[in-house]
């Protein structure tokens, strides 16, 4: 096996030098790092890693716990934008689905204790209130997607739900839509009551008077094992005989049951029905004919800066609870026209 000695002799420099270089260390030439560096790669040498963390108090290790996430195409990309931000400042990452089981969670969290973890994030597939299962495990902790339900507990960092389905709503009334039509997401999670209240708020501030407004349950149940009204409520409206002009959906997925439903009656979108979704998963807003507009969830920021700010927190000796949002972005396309 390469030893940091053998590295050293190859290099021409003292020990103490090349494990500056390994640690990132200052005091070091640039010129002597790089004679460091390519007789590391030259002899193949991989640093010891449990070594260093004998000797520092420090694992520059990250744990992620996720319920769904990393097996869910559109919300993976927070783990990806975590990934970047640990491969750019050098830390490595030990991921853990839970599934939603909770005595798995708690196993979790007791896993990474023992291992030293500098830090966890918290994620969930969906934005919700959820009070993580920490057991008498204490380790620095940010939550992304989601916030404790207490603030008492620890950092989170969240999609503006609100100020993403605000910008919907303006888009639609811009476009002089009066008559809408809102099926709303599950109502336990966080960010479907943000966007419901988003969407009242912004049609009272433009004078649109509420019986204007069809408000519909689409979605309800535990998370995972919902039940979906979505195609029948919006068959519903659009049989009304002052149908809605435009349906504002509580994502995009939901917005696929109500593009089928406005073809089985016959009405072409965008011109006899607007409608826009919510969460930008291009597998599905892309996919639609015409292709859907939507507020995009930041997930890869919120993935990428929950972690600078976990690492920022590592250094502070008191951890104070305080949330953040990211704002999601109106993405616009073709399933929205302006009204006669």
């Amino acid at each position: 096996m390469v030893s940091i000695v053998s590295v050293a002799k190859v290099a021409g420099v003292s020990n103490k030098t090349v494990s500056r270089v390994i640690n990132g260390e200052p005091y070091v030439t640039e010129e002597t790092r790089e004679r460091v560096e390519k007789a590391i790669r030259d002899l193949g040498y991989v640093p010891n890693m449990a070594a260093r963390q004998i000797r520092s108090s420090r694992s520059n290790t990250f744990g992620i716990i996720t319920d769904y996430v990393s097996t869910t195409p559109y919300s993976v990309d927070i783990v990806r934008g975590i990934q970047d931000w640990a491969n750019a400042n050098g830390k490595t990452i030990l991921m853990a689905n839970t599934g939603g089981v909770s005595e798995r969670e708690a196993e979790i969290w007791k896993t990474f204790q023992s291992h030293r973890i500098d830090g966890v994030l918290y994620v969930t597939m969906y934005h919700r209130i959820v009070d993580p299962e920490t057991g008498n495990v204490g380790i620095p902790t940010v939550m992304i997607n989601c916030r404790p339900q207490t603030n008492e507990l620890f950092p989170s960092i969240e999609p503006d739900d609100y100020q993403g389905a605000q910008d919907l709503t303006r888009y639609l009334l811009e476009k002089g839509h009066r008559r809408i039509g809102y099926i709303r997401l599950n109502p336990i999670l966080l960010g479907a009551e943000m966007r419901l209240d988003a969407f009242r708020q912004t049609t009272w501030e433009f004078g649109v008077s509420e019986s204007d407004l069809s408000i519909r349950l689409g979605m309800e149940g535990p998370v995972g094992a919902e039940k979906n009204y979505v195609f029948e409520a919006a068959t519903e409206l659009l049989q009304q005989k002052d149908r809605p002009t435009a349906i504002m959906s509580g994502n995009d997925e939901m917005a696929i049951q109500i593009y089928i439903a406005a073809l089985t009656l016959g009405l072409r979108i965008p011109q006899d029905l607007s409608i826009v979704g919510f969460d930008d998963f291009r597998t599905v807003s892309m996919a639609l004919k015409p292709e859907l507009t939507t507020a995009a969830l930041p997930y890869y920021d919120l993935g990428f800066e929950g972690a600078k700010w976990l690492n920022g927190l590592l250094s502070d000796a008191m951890i104070r609870p305080s949330s953040r949002v990211v704002p999601c972005k109106l993405v616009e396309r073709a399933s929205v026209c302006r009204t006669q």
